[in-house]
């Protein structure tokens, strides 16, 4: 059997995948990694044109009336679904909510019959997220031309819609990229939000990119190129602008040489003492869910410099921005045609 760092690396070895039209458009988002900067620029500006407080009614569009947009999870989610399908209707568009555990796959049928099945019912875009490394792009290399791919997130490697909301919540909050330090503190090894947040950050050029962890939860020496290590939380945050807490599980801490949640949260967890080595301004973000009193103290994760609600009501956005940004581009493509 293929082991996570079999599949890794096997995706590392292959060519590279174009996620733009012929025109330099967006057509698919597995990753954010190699995307331009420029496109990057884009589909966060779009984004913000979406953002709306939280005591204002939704922002709503027309743009994709008449588009299906098909939501396939075979892992539990409860913020990316829920936003992937809120972005997708307040554009207009029809959703099909695919519960793969029920679904043919479980009869035997392959990834590839039950795409080309749903496809046949007029989708114009699949939203997937797998445990397994790879099948979004697999599912991206064999849609018809029509159709577009985007991941919602893929094993340990790719969160790209959480990279882009990382990003506009960041940018809205201190838009000079290039002048802050982000510390992202926990089990960085698994996490495809840390993964992605590299991307994006590098990609927008941000001034210092720090990743926090134990030695047994930092990534292969090879991966993050250009962060700076620390094995202390402590000397990871100081005088950091933004910090990122990443969840971790009971199984990760075991790894790590930690017995327990409280040990963890003595070690790594983000508390008010802690927070104050960062500079007097900072934010602080979290992809959630929360382990409260784990990785991150109540009073941090509801206090004044915290923006993880802001991440959420910018997730919506972000996926508006994304769908509308593959599904219009194709039909700008199909007129040009």
């Amino acid at each position: 059997m293929a082991t996570r760092q079999d599949s890794t690396e096997r995706l590392i070895n292959m060519p590279s995948f174009n996620q733009l039209d012929a025109h330099g458009r967006l057509r698919h988002l597995i990753s954010l990694e190699g995307l331009p900067a420029d496109t990057i620029h884009q589909l966060l500006d779009r984004a913000q044109t979406y953002v709306r407080r939280i005591d204002e009614r939704p922002a709503q569009s027309h743009a994709l009336t008449g588009c299906t947009v098909a939501n396939i999870f075979t892992e539990p989610s409860t913020r990316t679904r829920a936003s992937f399908e809120l972005a997708a209707r307040r554009l207009g568009a029809e959703v099909l909510n695919l519960e793969i555990q029920l679904s043919s796959r479980m009869k035997g049928e392959t990834i590839l019959d039950t795409i080309h099945t749903l496809q046949a019912m007029s989708m114009d875009a699949f939203v997937i997220r797998d445990a397994q490394p790879g099948v979004c792009r697999f599912v991206a290399e064999n849609v018809a031309p029509h159709v577009s791919v985007l991941s919602a997130g893929e094993a340990h490697l790719s969160h790209p819609t959480q990279g882009l909301l990382d990003a506009l919540t960041i940018i809205q909050h201190k838009p000079q990229l290039g002048d802050l330090t982000l510390a992202v503190v926990g089990d960085i090894r698994h996490s495809r939000v840390a993964r992605s947040a590299h991307h994006v950050f590098t990609a927008l050029g941000i001034g210092e990119l720090r990743i926090v962890a134990p030695d047994a939860l930092m990534p292969e020496s090879h991966e993050m190129p250009g962060a700076k290590r620390f094995d202390s939380i402590e000397n990871g945050i100081r005088d950091a602008d933004v910090i990122m807490m990443l969840r971790i599980q009971k199984e990760r801490m075991e790894q790590a040489d930690i017995p327990d949640g409280d040990q963890y949260f003595a070690q790594w967890g983000l508390t008010e003492q802690r927070l104050s080595l960062a500079q007097q301004d900072v934010i602080v973000l979290h992809p959630g869910p929360m382990n409260r009193e784990i990785e991150i103290a109540s009073s941090v994760a509801d206090g004044k410099h915290s923006v993880i609600r802001q991440q959420v009501t910018n997730g919506v956005a972000v996926r508006m921005a994304v769908l509308e940004s593959v599904i219009t581009t194709r039909q700008l493509a199909r007129g040009i045609a």
